[in-house]
């Protein structure tokens, strides 16, 4: 449970600063800021398991630097591709 709640911490905290990197943090609250930390993780360890063919696993320490930084990315990505749907630019 406790695993749980930290990654809702840690999600939470990523999507945070990768909404201040997109400059969409006064558009979302906390909860979406853990969505987008959350999702933007795993659409980050899709994206690198991809581009280095499967051949590194990230889930074996969830809480080391590269791993936060594949999160941030994901996060960062996903909301690039928000920003593209909604208003038709990245920024």
């Amino acid at each position: 449970m406790i695993t749980f709640i930290i990654a809702l911490v840690m999600g939470g905290i990523i999507g945070w600063l990768a909404s201040k990197v997109m400059n969409t943090d006064a558009q979302q609250g906390i909860f979406l800021n853990i969505v987008v930390g959350c999702v933007g993780s795993m659409l980050g360890g899709w994206l690198f398991s991809f581009l280095t063919g499967g051949t590194h696993n990230l889930r074996d320490a969830p809480f080391n630097p590269m791993t936060l930084l594949v999160a941030f990315g994901g996060a960062i990505v996903l909301l690039g591709i928000v920003n593209l749907i909604r208003r038709g630019s990245v920024r």
